[in-house]
Order: structure tokens, then sequence, then C-alpha cells
């Protein structure tokens, strides 16, 4: 765990660089722990929010989450979010949109992918938040209200594992509260 203090020219702008770059290059699960503003200490009350985009390297994120949540004794809340433009393939969607159709099966990805974690977890109770969007504003909007939001990162730069992804890039520069970052593989 570190703290966020940049001392840029943008004060509560960019997070430090020493915790960009640690986060960018561990081998481990980071926390960096932040306030709303510089000076103002974490929150100390919510749940643990974890970002769950469905991929393998997201239940990483998820298993150090549920630790999180069941160790602070608090509600775990799983965020997904899709783009409706996409198909649940991968191709693009043209006047054939069926957001129920979409959401239903976005939806079973999510309890398929959470399922060996309520029975690891069974005294852990889980909310799901899941809907077309973004992951950054959602991750963020929710974060608002959490003491932890946990996510992965696979950044997509040309070294394999040392760059962040975009979004969790944007929640160490704007979230609300601490943020730990679990890189693929790290799961403690």
């Amino acid at each position: 765990r570190l703290g966020s203090r940049g001392l840029g020219g943008f004060t509560g702008l960019l997070v430090g660089s020493t915790a960009v770059g640690l986060v960018a290059h561990a081998r481990c699960p980071v926390v960096v722990v932040r306030g709303r503003m510089p000076d103002d200490p974490p929150p100390a009350a919510g749940p643990v929010v974890a970002g769950l985009d469905g991929s393998a390297d997201s239940d990483d994120a998820l298993g150090f989450a549920c630790a999180e949540a069941a160790s602070r004794q608090v509600v775990l809340l799983v965020v997904h979010t899709w783009n409706e433009q996409w198909r649940v393939d991968g191709s693009v969607r043209g006047a054939d949109r069926v957001p129920g159709e979409v959401a239903a099966v976005e939806c079973g990805r999510v309890e398929d992918q959470l399922a060996p974690w309520r029975e690891k977890f069974p005294q852990l109770r889980i909310e799901v938040r899941a809907g077309p969007g973004r992951p950054v504003r959602t991750l963020l909007e929710v974060g608002e209200g959490a003491q932890l939001v946990v996510v992965g990162s696979r950044g997509r730069g040309g070294f394999d594992g040392m760059l962040l992804g975009s979004t969790s890039q944007a929640l160490l520069v704007h979230s609300a509260c601490p943020v730990a970052v679990v890189r693929p593989g790290s799961r403690p």
C-alpha cells in the first residue's frame, strides 16, 4: 500500500509518478491509498467495489476483492459494463441490436464468474451492478461511496506486463477512494 500524493503542478489531478510506476511494474497487487482530495483521509465506510470485465485476468482482481470485502466485513459490489454497439462475440452490432439479449448474456457471464467465489466466501454478501456503459465512468461513480475499488490491469502496450490499462490508469488518477490494481497472475 502506498500514498498517491503527487508533487507535480496539477495538485489533486495527478497521482504521484512513484505510485503509477510501482503499479505499472509490480508483480503483486498494489493499493494506492487516497481520499477525495490530496489531504483527505481515505473513506472508512462503504462497500468494496470490483470492476469485472469477464476475462480470466479480472478473476485475479475478483479474488482479491472478495478477500478484502470479507476481511472488512462489508458488501462486495461487482460492477460490469458493456458497450451496446458490440456483439457478445466482439463484432460490430448494426440495426439488429437486441439490448435485452446482450444484457442476459452479459449478466450470465458475470454470474458464471462469480459462482466459485460465492462458494469460497459463503458469508460474503455479493451484489452485482451490470449494464451498458463505460467502465471508467461507472467505476468512478460507484467508487464515490466505496472504501476500496479493485480492478485488474491488462496494459495494451508493447511491453507485456509493464503498462497499465486505461481503466486502472484513470481510476488511479481520479478515484475518490483507494484503488487496488491486481495484475494478471498476481493474486495472493
